[in-house]
């Protein structure tokens, strides 16, 4: 057998080649929207429908209120909802979506698809309100057009005869730049913790969703805490500088990047954000790498591809010019970067087009959790019989396993989350309450009729036959529990205090908030 290089192999090592780079970037990207849209077809009806806890038709009727104008307020928030918002197609657009990020999966894509993608998710992030207001729902956003200007513009198979535009490539390595640097040096400015490298101490269990690996790895040694900080240190602010760096280097730089959201992935429940990471950091790697890792006929399906290709500008062009439009747009999130006020997770024009990012700027010394608790008393006391309700994720029973959910995302469950994190560490008169979270308020109001939308977010209802008398909310002090303690306790609680005192439908100041909050509409006399 001849030890000579191949027609192929001698090409890599000339000029790095990007086929299969574009392939599994593209799968991935698909993955990440399947789940997203998955997401809003199972949740938003309940979540922002016309009788949801955050209703999104209420939601823009006071920004069209607020612009003057509905073409003003499209304009700001662009939506296809603008012209016709119901919980059908609500749900319509949702399993569109679903469709669409199927067939990218399946190994079809082009510029219309993705396309069609990006405006079906943006149309729902502009009228998600609280639900989508993470930092992954923009990124997916600047993530997804992108690949606008990555795929062919019709011809949708796995490997097509025009090349991977490499300026679109250089762009994805621009993101994954700004959302590392972003995430580091929020870090380094938001809290001492990450500073002193004891951020690990807290985050395993502090975090939103652990998951069976979390407690583990909060028990490990310090010495293995403070490593996993510095180690989170160098990838996020000195290896993304070299993914502009020569082949070898970019290629490393982009394996470390990539095996870094792996391991997070492992370690909690972050939704789809580390999957959706990985996306640009595929874009530091070319082919040379994958032909030694994946199978032989996708190897030489593309080098098929390659030798068969329809060399074309436009597609260069069209990333070239692109590429000038996000320059322009780089200016603000690369001044947000360097200020000493930098913000996490912004946006600095209304398509999402180019935008700030970060994670655990601060992180929580301990945990606290919100559990919603009802009774068929029509009396409330202490000493009445309370049911709790179990989320599907969120922490609540001590004895049940944390979850393994990710990529998916419980929105509910988050949002409680955030709903039980002082703004200050151990100080709980910092801690938010219903008035600054009304949907929380709405939500009782829901359990307290049973509704089925609300409770098909949830993992129980206590009340099968007949909804609660009375709701209340309790707020506890988490910590978890030993490993291999007797009892098989996955957490150990402490009761803290009340967080919204009991609630039932007559409760003369119940529907009077609600009414003017616009989350229900006032009973005719």
């Amino acid at each position: 057998m001849s030890d000579e290089p191949t027609g192929s192999d001698r090409a890599a090592l000339i000029r790095p080649s990007y086929w299969l780079t574009r392939f599994l970037l593209l799968r991935l990207l698909g993955v990440v929207y399947l789940t997203a849209f998955l997401v809003a077809a199972n949740q938003n009806v309940a979540l922002i429908g016309h009788n949801g806890l955050l209703p999104a038709d209420v939601f823009l009727h006071r920004v069209e209120q607020y612009f003057g104008s509905s073409s003003k307020a499209f304009s700001e928030l662009p939506s296809l909802f603008w012209w016709k918002l119901s919980d059908q197609s609500l749900t319509i657009t949702a399993w569109i979506g679903v469709v669409l990020s199927a067939i990218v999966v399946c190994g079809y894509a082009n510029s219309i698809i993705t396309l069609l993608l990006w405006a079906l998710y943006m149309s729902f992030v502009h009228v998600g309100q609280l639900w989508y207001s993470y930092g992954w729902e923009t990124q997916l956003l600047e993530t997804g057009f992108l690949a606008v200007f990555l795929c062919p513009l019709l011809d949708a198979r796995p490997f097509a005869r025009s090349a991977p535009p490499v300026t679109v490539l250089w762009l994805y390595r621009w993101l994954i730049f700004r959302i590392m640097i972003g995430a580091g040096l929020i870090k380094l400015r938001g809290d001492s913790c990450w500073t002193d490298l004891t951020a690990l101490y807290y985050h395993y269990e502090t975090q939103p969703v652990p998951n069976p690996l979390s407690r583990l790895l909060h028990f490990a040694p310090h010495w293995f805490q403070k490593f996993g900080v510095a180690w989170n240190h160098f990838i996020e602010l000195i290896v993304p500088w070299f993914g502009f760096w020569p082949k070898h280097a970019r290629n490393i730089a982009g394996l470390l990047m990539a095996s870094f959201q792996v391991v997070l992935i492992f370690s909690g429940n972050l939704s789809f954000l580390n999957w959706l990471t990985l996306v640009p950091c595929l874009a530091c790697v070319d082919d040379s790498i994958w032909r030694r890792v994946l199978p032989k006929f996708l190897v030489r399906a593309a080098e098929r591809a390659e030798v068969e290709q329809k060399p074309s500008r436009m597609p260069e062009i069209a990333g070239g010019l692109f590429a000038v439009v996000v320059a322009v747009l780089s200016i603000e999130p690369v001044k947000n970067l360097f200020s000493p006020g930098q913000v996490m997770n912004g946006s600095f024009d209304s398509l999402h087009l180019v935008n700030t990012y970060g994670a655990f700027g601060t992180v929580g010394r301990e945990r606290y959790e919100i559990i919603f608790e009802g009774t068929d008393d029509p009396v409330a006391f202490d000493f009445s019989e309370w049911r709790a309700y179990e989320f599907k994720v969120k922490p609540g029973d001590p004895k049940r396993r944390p979850a393994i959910i990710t990529p998916y995302h419980h929105r509910l469950d988050w949002q409680i989350w955030f709903a039980a994190i002082p703004a200050r560490h151990y100080d709980l008169n910092t801690l938010p309450t219903p008035g600054q979270y009304p949907w929380t308020v709405h939500f009782v109001w829901k359990l307290l009729q049973n509704d089925p939308a609300v409770l098909g977010l949830l993992a129980n209802n206590p009340f099968p036959n007949a909804p609660p008398k009375n709701v209340r909310a309790i707020l506890y002090r988490y910590h978890f529990a030993p490993l291999g303690n007797k009892d098989g306790d996955w957490w150990i609680r402490e009761k803290v205090g009340e967080w919204l005192p009991p609630l039932s439908l007559i409760h003369p100041d119940l529907n009077r908030f609600l009414e003017v909050g616009g989350l229900i509409k006032p009973e005719k006399p």
